[in-house]
């Protein structure tokens, strides 16, 4: 019978991967098997869960997370071992995306070329930015779904890219909404400050907000700030305004999203619903 059982179990593991929520027999998955993707798992309280064998944070209540980069092709190895000793595990293969790539010919060498002590800022703010994102935090606020954090039209998607002159630039990882300077921003969901400061070079304003287990949002080219760090917020809280500081051609949002230093789609997030 236990040896029936396992086998149920991978069957439901197999059956249930091209759909945005699912019930197995004791573990639970929402987000889409993907590019891009946030994955948030639910499990029985007590559980261990490990990605290609390294073990995963899990809440007290089972709650665990993981994602898949924006060009990774490579499946991940999902196990979860029961607190009875029962195992259930599945290989999880995401789907190829196709991005909006744009090539842009005859740009000025000047321009191709960076200042360098533009470049020497903005190294020092990607230590912060990283410093920021590594934490992980017992925060479970990833666990109850994310809203858009301002009401306005999506100008940007994730997984951009633009040629410039044959070289690739570094692809748009976030999710562009118009909007007016000092337009209201919200905390997508619960979380912590951990991280704000108005002037980065290249995303001038920018905040981040920890949701837990490394999930984490960030917000680019803002104004001014509401609150500040070690600030904890509530999902729908106005935490931030819109601006155009840092290199921006114009007033809007630029939220992302990340598992530690893979970067996510938050559009995908959005469709994300809390587990039970």
């Amino acid at each position: 019978m236990h040896v029936l059982n396992n086998v149920i179990k991978t069957i439901a593991f197999t059956a249930v991967y091209f759909v945005s929520h699912v019930t197995l027999a004791q573990v639970q998955l929402a987000g889409e098997i993907t590019q891009g993707s946030l994955i948030v798992g639910k499990t029985l309280p007590g559980s261990k869960v490990f990605i290609d064998g390294k073990a995963l944070p899990v809440s007290t209540l089972g709650d665990f997370a993981f994602g898949f980069g924006r060009d990774q092709t490579k499946p991940i190895a999902l196990k979860v071992i029961e607190p009875n000793g029962d195992v259930e595990s599945k290989t999880l293969k995401p789907t190829a995306r196709e991005y909006n790539i744009q090539r842009v010919e005859g740009i000025a060498k000047k321009i191709m070329n960076p200042n360098p002590k533009a470049v020497a800022r903005a190294k020092k703010d990607r230590a912060q930015v990283k410093q920021a994102r590594a934490v992980s935090s017992e925060l479970t606020a990833f666990s109850q779904g994310f809203i858009p954090p301002i009401q306005g039209t999506v100008t940007g998607v994730y997984g951009s890219q633009r040629y410039y002159n044959g070289v690739p630039k570094t692809p748009h990882y976030g999710l562009d909404y118009a909007g007016k300077t000092g337009d209201p921003v919200k905390a997508p969901a619960d979380g912590k400050v951990t991280m704000w400061v108005p002037d980065m070079f290249y995303s001038g304003g920018t905040m981040i907000i920890d949701h837990g287990q490394g999930i984490s949002s960030t917000f680019l080219h803002l104004s001014g700030s509401h609150v500040k760090v070690g600030d904890l917020v509530k999902q729908g809280q106005v935490v931030a305004k819109v601006g155009s500081t840092g290199r921006s051609t114009g007033p809007h949002l630029d939220w992302r999203i990340n598992w530690h230093n893979v970067r996510l789609d938050p559009a995908l997030a959005l469709k994300i619903t809390p587990l039970k």
